[in-house]
Order: C-alpha cells, then structure tokens, then sequence
C-alpha cells in the first residue's frame, strides 16, 4: 500500500469535470488497497505545499485545464520531488497552447489542418480562412470556447468582437467527417474510438452529459485508417515526450469513401477519467480495467520532465 494525493478541482472552466475525475480516481485507488487523500487544489500555493505534508508516495494529478494541465502544478510538484501522474513540465504547456503543439507536430510529419493564429481585433475584420472553419481559444480544453463557423453563418461577426478567450484565436480549416479519438498508455496505443456526437458537434455538453455522445469502441472504419490513427496517436505522444496516458483527437475525412485521410486536431496530457470520459473506454476494450489503468497510472508516476 502506499499513500497517494489526488488533486482536483482547481481554478480553470473545467473545475467541475475535474471533480468527477478525481472522485473516481481516488476510489479505483481506495479500491486497490491505497492510502488516499483528495486535495481541492486553489491558487493558494502555501495551501496546496501544506496539504501535502506528510509528502505522499505519489499523486495522481485529476486536474483538467490551465493550472493544472499546463506544466504549471507540474512544475510545483517536481521541486518538492513528489512524483506525480501523466506528462512532464514542457510536454503538458507545449500540449496545452495548441499552435506551439501544432509546430511540434508538423515538424514530426503529422497531417494536420490549415490554422492561423488570430489576434482578437482582426477575428471582426473578416473570415481568417475559407469558410467552413473552427475557432478555439489557444489554450482551453474540453472544447471549451469552440466554435464551427459555416457558410450563412451570420452570428459569428458579432460573437467575434466578444471574444472572450484571450488575445488571439485559433482558426483552422474545418475537416469533414468523423470524430476518432486514440488513447495511448505507456508506449502503446490502446485503440481507436469514433465519437458521434447527439448534436452537431462534439463539444463540452456532449462530452459530459450522460447520453451528450455514443461511443463505438473499436471504431468502425477501415482497418488501414485504423491502424494509421494509431500510428498517429502514438506519434504524437512521443514527439511531446508524453508520458503515462494521452489522449489524440483526430479527424477522419471519408466523405469520398474509405479509406479516408487522419488529420490530427490535438492532445490532451490529462484525460477525463468521468463516467463518459474516453480513454476508460478504449482501456477496457483493452483488457484494462478503470482500477488497473488508475492503478498502472500510479505506479508509472515521476518528478522528472
């Protein structure tokens, strides 16, 4: 047995589905036979180094979004040396601030979408891309702040002067099709999954709300293009020198027939761990139960970058 920290909550937009996944988490590990105690962390820092004194064994890191997503609580645990869950100080902010990860994953060969990055007083001037196009705040999660601007789509120019997430935008060439997701544990991809979503997009309704989505585990699509969404979760795990668990979220274009083209939308270095979060899906499809990935999680935990 050993004594393990959960962190969640925190201060970002995704505070509550943090709190889902760090609840969960701590019972897998009560379950497993751990000593555990959950931490709601703030931006007191004083508060967080307190409540983990005695120093645990480990933590399991359940934060979601900026803070504790973005290297930044990873960061504060590597100078205390208390190993923790998931990837490394650079990995998490590089995943976190999508253009930079978007040059790391153009530079590793990766087929991506067109994007710009667009300051927020130029979003109202016009169309940055050829309609359809996506607008997402650069450093959000959960599809927090995403946005499908269409061809008739009149309300965007008036949602543009509002922006509210940031300074600058990410707007990327909109890539028909189907939404696939990879997890990838360790150095293995564990599987494909198609999302399809109960409204027009996969966004934080569908992610979180019980029946927001269905999830078709292994995804039906063509075994070529199956096999190169895992090529490409696998990648791009390690072109950010992930570690632990990651989750790939990537397009798949078949609308002229199978097999498609893979585009790679981005990472996320701390998947939810909720009851409709993703990455337990495709475990179990696995072979791996939410108490051993939790588990397997821990034991794979560092203070190292």
């Amino acid at each position: 047995m050993s004594r393990v920290a959960v962190l969640k909550g925190g201060w970002s937009v995704e505070r509550e589905v943090s709190l889902v996944s760090g609840r969960e988490c701590a019972n897998a590990l009560r379950a497993l036979g751990h000593e555990v105690i959950e931490i709601d962390v703030t931006r007191d820092l004083a508060a967080l180094a307190a409540a983990l004194e005695p120093r645990p064994d480990a933590v399991f890191n359940a934060l979601h979004g900026k803070g504790g997503e973005d290297g930044t609580v990873q960061g504060v645990l590597e100078f205390l040396r208390i190993p923790y869950t998931h990837s490394g100080v650079a990995a998490s902010a590089i995943a976190m601030h999508k253009p930079t990860a978007k040059a790391v994953f153009a530079a590793a060969g990766l087929p991506l979408a067109e994007s710009r990055v667009v300051a927020r007083a130029e979003l109202a001037r016009g169309d940055a891309l050829p309609r359809p196009f996506v607008v997402k705040p650069i450093d959000e999660g959960s599809s927090v702040g995403v946005r499908i601007v269409r061809a008739g789509d009149n309300g965007w120019a008036e949602e543009a002067r509002h922006w509210q997430y940031g300074e600058a935008a990410l707007v990327e060439t909109y890539i028909p099709g189907r939404e696939i997701t990879v997890a990838v544990m360790g150095e293995r991809a564990l599987g494909a999954l198609e999302i399809r979503p109960n409204a027009e997009m996969y966004d934080y309704e569908a992610k979180y709300a019980p029946g927001g989505s269905d999830h078709l585990m292994p995804a039906p699509i063509h075994p070529a293009a199956y096999q190169s969404a895992l090529t490409i979760g696998l990648t791009a795990h390690r072109a950010l020198n992930c570690r632990g668990v990651s989750r790939s979220d990537l397009r798949y274009d078949d609308t002229a027939g199978e097999p498609g083209r893979m585009v790679l939308l981005e990472i996320n270095t701390q998947p939810g761990m909720t009851p409709t979060s993703l990455v337990p899906d495709i475990a179990r499809h696995a072979g791996i139960d939410f108490n051993t990935l939790v588990g397997w999680m821990v034991e794979h935990a560092s203070c190292d970058s």
